[in-house]
């Protein structure tokens, strides 16, 4: 099998701030450069009930309390987050070269919560990132041009998601 390329990447998390906030949620999919799937990986972390309480607050949880819901039950079936790392490197292992790089939408955001909770993933990646973000500030500025994807925040649907979102760009380079 030929080896990825791409290592697409969404957290879920209790929150946007590294410093406060953990990983509850981790979805991969290993892609090579046509945007197939080759892999995936999807695992629940299990954080302290009192740093979901403390965090999973405020507008964005209130608008997107069915998703906070579902992350917050599945909590108690999470495991810990060495024990997910250890499991994300030998999927990078099976799947990948000596090349990764980190794809996905506002991936800067994610690649903080790696660099903090997953430091060994974090030393697998390249210094590169495809962030499909950059795409859709051109087209939604300068071209008037909107992908419009479910926002489910759930780590597998918006990986695939942002894959979906990519391809739809890249018919415009046709």
């Amino acid at each position: 099998m030929k080896k990825a390329k791409l290592l697409w990447v969404d957290l879920e998390m209790t929150g946007l701030e590294p410093e406060k906030d953990r990983i509850l949620e981790v979805a991969a999919i290993a892609t090579g450069w046509d945007l197939k799937p080759k892999a995936d990986f999807t695992a629940v972390v299990k954080v302290p009930e009192s740093l979901i309480k403390e965090r999973m607050v405020g507008e964005f949880w209130e608008k997107n309390a069915k998703s906070r819901d579902v992350l917050i039950e599945q909590n108690n079936s999470g495991r810990e987050i060495k024990e997910v790392e250890k499991e994300l490197v030998k999927f990078l292992e099976k799947n990948f070269g000596k090349e990764i790089i980190l794809a996905g939408n506002s991936i800067h955001q994610d690649r903080k919560f790696i660099d903090r909770e997953l430091p060994k993933v974090a030393k697998k990646l390249h210094y590169r990132m495809l962030d499909v973000s950059a795409w859709k500030v051109y087209f939604e500025g300068a071209r008037r041009k909107k992908f419009v994807k479910p926002e489910e925040h759930r780590a597998l649907a918006d990986i695939q998601g942002s894959i979906e979102e990519l391809k739809w760009y890249l018919t415009f380079l046709k």
